[in-house]
């Protein structure tokens, strides 16, 4: 049985607190089935198990987001101390700046000449040692014969270019540099395979992709869909007033807000694409793809994100794993388009309820031959078809053994 994708449904109630915010510091939230439901946005979900001492325990390259290149140079010479500084320096330089363009007569433009705006990106330590293992290789050896001449016609045409205010001439050693960070890019592309091997040691990037925001980085399709996650019932928030006392004020407080916050059963759905996985983390096998789907759904049963955690401590695992390996990506949430209702017995068991309901229809009504297994805290029938184990670990277990008991 080797289906491709591997589809987690996850249940996990939170007590009152108020997970994630919009730009109005109110509730991130959604309307589904003409209600309004509290939303925790993937961004937030990812970053929470990103960040989390589970990830830091079972993959311990994490990936450096930022924009800010020069914090991340001194951050590379931290982290990479056997790495000259002055290659980690030239290799920042390359990646801010637009003199590499897909011309080949080695001179900048004049819109080439400024520096170029980078976005927040995932910078992998490991792909950055073998960027700059490959600057300092084309930098410190001789160019062959046909390199050699391109130089020479380089120098030369920028030698009877007329210079003007905002272009001044440049030095046989500028265009030199010029025509060299070309060749690096160059040879970037024939190099593709190893720069995507370095790149796949930082699971995150092997995960959620990265979209290229420089000529020189790699571009990695993401392995891993997150969708936003969504109460199975509707909500209506409460607000919470709170003060600020100031001990040495007497009357009155120190600051005074509001905050909104509900709490509520939350359906969170994620599908990995093994192939996708395999290839970003440089031709892995499946039984190594298989250890890192095993580890994503444990985080994605048990991490939380830290917003206002100190406030309301909402620190909650997750009531039932739901594991399918599918021909296909495939989300359960219509289960909740019609909001579970609230009968006296809480919104655990009948969202559980629900979901079972609306697998086993699409079971039937589409033929699926998934192989699923699942995990649940409450005392419930299993539906035909799904495989029950007693824990969490048992879950993770049958997922390396590639979805067989």
């Amino acid at each position: 049985m080797n289906k491709n994708f591997v589809n987690f449904h996850i249940l996990i109630s939170h007590s009152p607190s108020c997970l994630n915010r919009d730009d109005m510091n109110m509730q991130k939230s959604a309307i589904f089935g003409g209600k309004r439901r509290v939303r925790v946005s993937s961004q937030s979900l990812k970053r929470a198990m990103r960040t989390s001492e589970y990830y830091q325990v079972h993959f311990p390259e994490v990936s450096i987001r930022t924009r800010q290149l020069e914090l991340l140079g001194k951050e590379l010479t931290q982290l990479a101390p056997k790495i000259d500084e002055k290659w980690i320096s030239k290799s920042i330089e390359l990646f801010s700046s637009k003199v590499i363009d897909d011309s080949d007569d080695g001179v900048e433009s004049d819109e080439e000449s400024t520096q170029k705006k980078i976005a927040v990106a995932p910078w992998s330590v490991s792909e950055f040692k073998t960027f700059c293992a490959l600057v300092q290789e084309i930098y410190e050896s001789d160019l062959n014969e046909k390199d050699y001449e391109s130089l020479k016609k380089a120098i030369e045409k920028e030698g009877k270019r007329k210079a003007t205010a905002k272009k001044p001439k440049l030095s046989d050693d500028e265009v030199k540099d010029i025509f060299l960070a070309k060749i690096v890019k160059r040879e970037l592309k024939e190099r593709t395979e190893a720069m995507v091997k370095a790149c796949g040691r930082t699971t995150d990037i092997a995960l959620s992709g990265r979209m290229a925001t420089s000529g020189l980085m790699t571009n990695v399709d993401g392995a891993l869909a997150v969708a936003h996650s969504i109460t199975t019932h509707a909500v209506d928030a409460d607000i919470d007033w709170f003060t600020a006392v100031d001990d040495l004020q007497e009357i009155g407080s120190g600051h005074l807000d509001t905050q909104e916050f509900s709490s509520g059963v939350f359906y969170r759905y994620a599908s990995l694409n093994l192939q996708q996985l395999q290839k970003n983390l440089g031709d892995a096998s499946r039984e190594q793809a298989l250890e890192v789907a095993a580890h994503v759904l444990h985080m994605l049963a048990t991490e939380v994100p830290s917003a206002k955690q100190q406030s309301f401590a909402a620190h909650n695992l997750a009531d039932l794993a739901l594991v399918c390996f599918s021909d296909q990506p495939l989300s359960l949430v219509n289960a909740f388009e019609d909001p579970v209702k609230e009968t006296g017995n809480g919104f655990r068991r009948p969202s559980i309820n629900e979901l079972h309901d609306h697998w086993q229809k699409l079971a039937v009504g589409f033929d699926l031959d998934d192989s699923c297994a699942e995990f649940v805290l409450e005392d419930v029938e299993v539906p035909k078809g799904i495989s029950a184990v007693e824990s969490l670990s048992a879950l993770k277990q049958w997922v390396q053994n590639n979805g067989e008991d």
